[in-house]
């Protein structure tokens, strides 16, 4: 609910423009632009406060990735500066003249958060019809000022804009944040100038070696700092010839001979006492007054030693990463830029990415994740020569440039050899745990095609490895390629698919062990795609969460398996119980319980008959997933924690949250067949699970004796394509007792 005084200038500004005659259907075009020269010029003008604001609103972004907004900063005028975030968002508003330029005023969009911010200098959200055009009403908009706080002066705005079903209270309390951080940032940049200015005076008047001579080079004068920064004491200096000196001689001749001046000379030398100094020299005659003759030469040198040293320290870390001391991304791009540029043919990319490692980041601490990743460096360091390039290029990503490559054999040996160095163990304090990496490679016999086809080519080889299960290499091939178009085309095919009744369920029975009996279904998505035909989950479901299409499409799911369920009652059939899958987007939406709540009661569904399955990440929140599966449970439901077993918390959660289920993954049934120790891991957690008065199923059954094996350790369901793949809701209606006697005879073996 808004707070009364937003509700009142909100309603102000609706009536201001109903009064000046708009028409809420009409799409209003921005009627005032910025030439680009002007906008140039604005940029220019506000570089220091855009480089503040974009470094922090990057963050945001970073922040809710996965998540469709768009970040827009203004000036004070409401001149768009900058819009960074979602392409699509940001192609349908230029489709409205909504771009980098132009001016939001109230005259213009009606009631809109740019104008409103500035016009009350506080944060504002409008949501769907808060806006006065109908154009608008399906965005959710946040804004805040921002200032110069030690002046009160107004700078302009930072905006959020997304989807409507997005919205969320928390975006506004995010920008407030980061408003804060924006101003406390740059009143700390003008003070630091301030103190700059002040420290430039003090250095000038301290600490600059002064020389004085007459017209014929003789050295009058030799301050205290002189003598300091050249080892020679003043009484050694003066009355002798300076035209002499090795370092300053020739200088002084060319102003006392040719009335020349020098300024901001760099001079590096050892000294009388062999310490290495760089100054940098000024000197000019001087002249008499009365005759405008020279009378002698003064020159002052500014010690930049330190400076001189901090600034190769500061060009050492622009190309080299400081936690590692791998270089960084930087200096691995000059490097493969200027191989290409130079013509260089064998050439070898690898791309290397820790499987797991936010993971790490989340169970043991941001500190403990940086010694790991230090640890991976050093064992990746002992790997590559000194004709090999290794470089850390972002958290836990890490590259390799091989050059002179003969066949392409060498770098699978090469990518081979570096997954080796993941089999032993890496330890944190005493903490030993396993970590391995996904790599992806591209080999160039001739010139790389671009630099930029060269790094797209080994992160698509990389993410076909993470695919495939990780802990492995792949070599690009062209097929990788994800067209760009395609996905564009799939994903405007997506938003219709709930519309146009595209999506379906197929069902997957979960069976007691000991009986057979079919104790309930698991709901699947699949898309039956127009042209492409039927498509599983893993070729749209990533593009749903990519795009935040998963929240209506998870919404869609629970609807539809409950409309089914009661189908299936009215049709005969016993009450069976449906499993769905959340997404974690669909679990943070704040209505998310309220809307459940309402699909139950429009349903008439028992809610005893709905499992929601749930992951580790959508409990990282714990507070949040504390109270929304309270809520939930509250409603009647049942909630299953699946994939268990393949993180690092689940005993945690265990503890903590009223979980009906835990759904045992693939992974530890697979290792039944294998003979492997997996059956001793899969006792354990039964057993507990018997402790904890939790029920067990066991996923990706296929075979006789995973399914003996599991029975004779006390689980209580089982899933998979041993019983039967999934079906689709029709069959079940039609063949639920043959279905029924089918499970059972295999049950019985």
């Amino acid at each position: 609910m808004k707070d009364a005084s937003l509700e009142d200038f909100v309603q102000q500004s609706r009536r201001m423009c109903e009064e000046a005659g708009m028409d809420p259907a009409e799409i209003r075009i921005p009627k005032e632009k910025m030439s680009a020269e002007e906008l140039a010029e604005k940029r220019d003008e506000y570089d220091e406060i855009l480089e503040v604001v974009d470094f922090f609103a990057k963050k945001v972004l970073h922040s809710l990735a996965g998540t469709p907004v768009l970040i827009v900063i203004s000036d004070e005028k409401g001149f768009i500066l900058k819009i960074d975030g979602d392409e699509t968002i940001r192609s349908t508003i230029q489709q409205l003249g909504i771009e980098t330029g132009v001016r939001f005023t109230q005259e213009d969009l009606g009631t809109n958060v740019i104008s409103l911010a500035l016009q009350q200098e506080h944060p504002v959200a409008l949501i769907g019809d808060d806006h006065y055009f109908e154009f608008l009403h399906g965005s959710a908009c946040y804004s805040a000022p921002f200032h110069y706080t030690d002046l009160d002066n107004l700078l302009g705005t930072v905006s959020i804009m997304t989807g409507i079903q997005l919205e969320n209270s928390l975006f506004l309390n995010m920008l407030m944040n980061v408003v804060d951080s924006i101003e406390r940032e740059l009143l700390l940049r003008k003070q630091n100038r301030r103190l700059n200015i002040l420290n430039q005076i003090m250095l000038q008047r301290t600490r600059n070696a002064v020389i004085i001579t007459d017209t014929e080079g003789t050295v009058t004068e030799y301050n205290d700092f002189a003598e300091k920064l050249s080892g020679f004491k003043r009484e050694e200096i003066i009355g002798r010839d300076i035209f002499k000196s090795d370092i300053t001689g020739d200088y002084f001749y060319q102003v006392l001979h040719h009335e020349k001046q020098f300024k901001d000379v760099e001079m590096k030398f050892i000294n009388n006492l062999n310490h290495e100094h760089i100054c940098l020299f000024d000197a000019q005659p001087i002249y008499d007054a009365k005759n405008a003759k020279i009378i002698g030469a003064f020159a002052q040198l500014r010690d930049i030693t330190e400076r001189y040293q901090l600034q190769e320290q500061y060009n050492y870390l622009a190309y080299h990463d400081e936690l590692t001391t791998l270089p960084n991304r930087r200096y691995f791009q000059n490097e493969l830029e200027d191989l290409i540029a130079q013509g260089a043919t064998g050439t070898a990319l690898l791309l290397i990415d820790l499987d797991g490692f936010k993971n790490i980041n989340d169970t043991f601490g941001h500190s403990n994740g940086d010694k790991l990743l230090q640890s991976v460096a050093e064992r990746l360091q002992n790997c590559v020569d000194s004709s090999q390039l290794l470089a850390r290029i972002s958290g836990d990503e890490f590259m390799v440039l091989l050059t002179d490559v003969t066949s392409e054999t060498s770098v699978n040996q090469f990518a081979k050899h570096l997954l080796d160095q993941f089999q032993q163990p890496f330890y944190l304090g005493e903490r030993s745990f396993y970590m391995t990496a996904s790599i992806g490679a591209a080999v160039y016999e001739e010139i790389p095609p671009s630099l930029e086809d060269y790094m797209v080519h080994v992160d698509a080889a990389m993410y076909k490895a993470k695919s495939q299960g990780k802990n492995d290499y792949r070599m690009f091939s062209p097929e990788m390629y994800v067209n760009s178009s395609d996905e564009l085309l799939l994903e405007n095919d997506l938003r219709a698919a709930v519309r146009n009744n595209e999506l379906r369920l197929f069902y997957q029975p979960l069976v007691e062990t000991n009986t057979g009996h079919i104790s309930g279904f698991e709901a699947l998505i699949r898309w039956q795609h127009p042209e492409r035909g039927m498509l599983s989950p893993s070729a749209f479901i990533p593009l749903a969460e990519k795009t935040g299409l998963i929240v209506p499409i998870g919404d869609w799911v629970i609807q539809e398996a409950c409309r089914q369920h009661m189908q299936w009652l009215s049709e005969g059939l016993p009450p069976l119980k449906i499993s769905l899958n959340l997404s974690a987007q669909q679990f943070l939406k704040q209505d998310f319980t309220e809307f459940t709540a309402d699909v139950i009661t429009r349903s008439g569904i028992d809610p005893r008959y709905l499992d929601f399955e749930i992951t580790e990440s959508m409990a990282m929140d714990f507070n949040y997933a504390a109270s929304v599966l309270e809520e939930l449970k509250g409603l009647g439901l049942a909630i299953s924690m699946d994939d268990f077993g393949t993180g690092y918390s689940s005993l945690f959660y265990l503890k903590q949250f009223r979980i009906d289920t835990l759904k045992i993954d693939k992974f530890f049934v697979d290792d039944l067949a294998a003979g492997s120790n997996g059956a001793a891991l899969i006792k354990t957690i039964i057993a507990m699970a018997g402790a904890l008065e939790l029920h067990v199923t066991a996923e990706g059954v296929e075979e006789w004796c995973q399914f003996k094996t599991l029975r004779d350790l006390g689980c209580t369901y089982i899933q998979g394509y041993y019983f039967m793949e999934p079906i689709s809701p029709d069959t079940i209606s039609t063949s639920y007792h043959e279905l029924q006697q089918r499970i059972a005879e295999k049950t019985a073996g």
